[in-house]
């Protein structure tokens, strides 16, 4: 084999990227955003906030909400069920005052019917937005109050409230069927929680 020979290789898709899991937001990051989102009127936004941290849902069955997926007549209601569209199981979650208020106005700002999606593309060659324009719109909100966007994504959205469930509760069982996991291995590792819990276990146990 001929050492000095160049030899073409491929660019990794993640170079100079960081890759992993993405860290929940923090309380105060949450009413950070919300906040800024609420004194600037961006309704549109508001409603999608609120709702991706309530539904835990992941970015590609979020942005295909549509308007009756989440009504019950003409009020918001207080809880949901849509099928995931990657493991084509059923997964039900709360709406909590907040955001129901938050999609009340939405949906009546952006004059939506039931058969409308939530959150409809600005752009003719789509009927709802992009997971894409979903990321970008994420990493604008981290952006805006400070915080380093390669460490969050969309599934910050997912994982917020998940995560702060856990912390509260230690219940597995009850975020592995809020998330829609099939396994509550895949619960543990989605969250990080052994490597978690035996931190904290240690930060308690002095010698």
């Amino acid at each position: 084999m001929d050492h000095n020979k160049s030899t073409s290789y491929a660019t990794p898709w993640n170079k100079g990227k960081i890759v992993g899991q993405k860290a929940p937001f923090k309380i105060r990051d949450i009413w950070a955003i919300r906040v800024r989102l609420q004194m600037q009127s961006r309704q549109r936004e508001l409603a999608m906030f609120n709702l991706g941290l309530d539904s835990k849902l992941r970015g590609c069955d979020l942005i295909k909400l549509r308007v009756r997926d989440v009504c019950h007549g003409s009020a918001i209601a207080s809880r949901a069920t849509i099928m995931q569209q990657k493991t084509h199981r059923p997964v039900q979650f709360e709406l909590t005052l907040a955001t129901r208020d938050a999609l009340e106005a939405w949906v009546h700002q952006g004059n939506l019917r039931a058969d409308d999606y939530l959150f409809p593309s600005r752009l003719h060659a789509s009927v709802h937005i992009g997971t894409r324009q979903y990321a970008r719109i994420v990493h604008r909100w981290a952006n805006e109050i400070g915080l380093d966007t390669t460490e969050f994504g969309t599934h910050s959205m997912r994982r917020t409230k998940a995560t702060l469930i856990y912390r509260r509760t230690k219940n597995l069982r009850a975020v592995q069927l809020l998330l829609g996991h099939t396994k509550l291995e895949s619960t543990v590792r989605y969250l990080g929680i052994e490597v978690e819990d035996a931190l904290e276990m240690s930060e308690q146990t002095e010698l």
